[in-house]
């Protein structure tokens, strides 16, 4: 019987029960296989002697005497019989809410009872219970909707196993003897049915294989698509480009020439750029993507660069016009700000190719925006805009090279996997001469201590940026937590100008108010983590971030990153009086480094991957089996075999091949003329 089968096909699978396997996306015999344990209770069916005070324990044995039941509030129950074990050991069992059970356990019935052994007590606090005896092995617990327990699920999955005549292998048998992998039936088998820890550590590397080597076909065959055919290779003027190298203000950083050979070297070839620039806070991105800028505009073509905020847009485009007006090169600012007969010349000029360089918003990607020649297309602050957005800029950029720039460090460990699709650059060095940030921990106590210094800060006509608490939980509660620092903050510092920022907030009116800010007409700016976008406020020496143990270590140093850019010692505070161990080690950690991809690792290693990022704009793929990071390796070597693949004959005309070609063309992401 083939997978593809419908689920009521199976035996007892009526439409009631197909309906709540459903709504968990499973609707087909395969889907219930694919549907593997999320995790596994190893109880302990050794004998009563053996078993440690505590144990999780699945035992059998013969019930000794009638049932009771004792009912409590709210028609709560307490079931309790005693069981005979071993044929010489009397135990108490107890069950919560399993009234239902006691007509059903006869006197001399053989039951098998799980749950937590008592060694003092001689009793079992049970929390599941079968009748007859059960083969030994691990408990698979699946994750389900309401409406399905754990007995039912595995009962539906026994009978897919039984009913399905041939799995078929996705892996041809040379790999799977090259990683000593499982054929899939035995595969799946040894994750629905594990009878030995090892016989689930094996099914496990032969699943984590699997998934890895599917998700980096998916990623290699796209960069192969990405870069096969479409494209436009510029000649550039390497001697201008040097001589406008060598006027810079500031000399660069050893990383930042290497990444710039990087990006120079992608705009001379005839495929697409798809790269993701990479770099600390302060760590000199914004230059590089202007030198990208001036060799694409001194080609004869038209670059873009799309940022988050109109505030950042502006900053730029006084930035780059600064830097640009001794060459000649037009820069423009978009957003949405800019309407009517403004913007309708501003429009025309682009088309007609009157504008060198577009900065802008989200605006840059709307209907009516027509490039004259655009070839190189840069997002700042990628992970701010969905991938929609990100797709709908390159969609724009026909023939262009498309560069992606964070100032997140990705954790090596994480690129792999989220990135896999794109060459990554990093810049892992700092300008020479930028005084690093000094960090403190302080308690709510010290709060006093803390206004000291901002008070010293402002009386030498500095800034400070104040973080009020994150409250995942609910905006409105974070706002008016923001909202009343706000208002401790105007009675304490009466002889400064206090402002305040929030998610609740237009664009219009946080604009306004980062501002005033940015030309000092507010020497205080209360906040919520919506400043965390980098705006570019020299004068801003201190940072004081409240309850700084709800972040993570990623977004605090983003956040202290909002200090440290001009010629002043700058400094950041973070309060907090964290509870858990990890809470004092992610302060104690911001107070030892300033280097984000040291933080970066670390962040990951106390979050997981899956909080790294937050979640719909993360990249990551979802896995069934395997973990980003603890299967690195194995993520590593799937990498390494997807692109030979790929570039192997073998891959395209074996027939053992044939299931991935056909999960490619699905995924319609087959090279050229390969249909098959």
């Amino acid at each position: 019987m083939p997978n593809s089968d419908a689920l009521t096909t199976l035996r007892g699978v009526g439409p009631e029960m197909a309906k709540k396997l459903e709504t968990m996306g499973l609707e087909r015999i395969e889907d219930v296989l694919e549907h593997v344990p999320f995790r596994y209770e190893n109880y302990n069916s050794g004998t009563v002697t053996t078993a440690v005070h505590g144990d999780l324990v699945k035992w059998s044995g013969t019930v000794q005497a009638e049932p009771l039941v004792r009912y409590y509030s709210k028609g709560k129950n307490r079931l309790q019989f005693r069981l005979l074990l071993e044929e010489r050991y009397v135990v108490h069992v107890t069950m919560f809410n399993r009234a239902f059970y006691k007509d059903k356990l006869a006197l001399g019935a053989t039951v098998t009872v799980k749950g937590k052994w008592d060694m003092n007590r001689m009793t079992i606090s049970a929390t599941d219970l079968e009748f007859g005896e059960l083969a030994d092995g691990l408990q698979p617990i699946y994750s389900l909707r309401a409406g399905l327990t754990q007995k039912n699920f595995s009962r539906i999955v026994k009978l897919a196993f039984d009913q399905t005549t041939t799995f078929e292998d996705r892996l041809p048998e040379s790999i799977r003897l090259r990683y000593r992998l499982e054929d899939r039936a035995s595969m799946l088998r040894g994750m629905h049915f594990p009878d030995s820890i090892e016989m689930y550590k094996q099914a496990r590397r032969s699943y984590v294989y699997e998934e890895c080597l599917l998700y980096q076909l998916k990623l290699q065959a796209f960069r192969k698509m990405e870069r096969s055919g479409k494209g436009r290779a510029l000649t550039l003027e390497k001697t201008q480009l040097n001589e406008f190298v060598k006027r810079l203000a500031f000399p660069l950083t050893g990383a930042q020439t290497r990444v710039i050979r990087e990006i120079v070297s992608d705009i001379e070839k005839p495929e697409r750029m798809n790269r993701l620039l990479q770099g600390d806070v302060g760590s000199g991105k914004t230059v590089v993507a202007a030198i990208a800028l001036y060799a694409t505009v001194n080609a004869g073509y038209q670059g873009a660069l799309m940022v988050p905020t109109e505030i950042l847009a502006e900053q730029h485009v006084a930035s780059l016009e600064q830097l640009f007006e001794p060459y000649g090169i037009r820069v423009a600012l978009l957003t949405s700000s800019v309407k009517g007969k403004a913007r309708a010349t501003l429009l025309e000029a682009i088309k007609a190719g009157d504008v060198d360089i577009i900065v802008g918003t989200h605006a840059l990607i709307q209907g009516p925006v027509e490039f004259s020649r655009l070839h190189l297309a840069i997002t700042d602050e990628q992970h701010r805009f969905g991938v929609e957005q990100r797709k709908m800029l390159r969609d724009k950029a026909d023939l262009a090279d498309v560069l992606y720039m964070t100032a997140t460090p990705i954790p090596r460990t994480l690129a792999i996997s989220a990135f896999g699709e794109m060459d990554v650059s990093t810049i892992d060095e700092m300008p020479a001469g930028r005084k690093p940030i000094e960090t403190y921990w302080a308690k709510t106590d010290q709060i006093d201590r803390v206004h000291t210094m901002v008070e010293r800060e402002l009386s030498l006509g500095r800034q400070a940026y104040v973080i009020a608490p994150l409250i995942e939980e609910s905006d409105t509660l974070e706002v008016e937590s923001a909202t009343e620092l706000y208002h401790l903050l105007n009675e304490r510092f009466p002889n400064y100008a206090v402002g305040l920022m929030h998610g609740k907030l237009s664009s219009a009116e946080k604009d306004e108010v980062m501002k005033a800010f940015a030309d000092n007409s507010l020497q205080i700016l209360v906040s919520t983590t919506v400043v965390e976008v980098g705006v570019n406020v020299p004068n801003a020496s201190l940072i004081v971030i409240h309850d700084a143990e709800r972040f993570g270590l990623a977004q605090l140093h983003q956040l202290r990153g909002r200090v440290g850019r001009g010629a002043h010692q700058s400094y950041c505070i973070l309060v907090g009086d964290p509870k858990s161990d990890v809470g004092k080690l992610r302060l104690k950690t911001m107070t030892e480094t300033n280097d984000g991809f040291v933080l970066a690792e670390k962040d990951l290693e106390l979050r997981g991957a899956g909080d790294f990022f937050g979640t719909a704009q993360s990249g990551l793929p979802s896995f069934r089996v395997a973990d980003p990071v603890l299967d690195l390796k194995v993520m590593e070597v799937a990498m390494q075999d997807a692109v030979r693949l790929l570039g192997s004959e073998t891959f395209w005309q074996e027939s053992s091949y044939r299931p991935l070609r056909q999960y490619l063309k699905r995924l319609d992401l087959l090279v050229g003329e390969r249909l098959e």
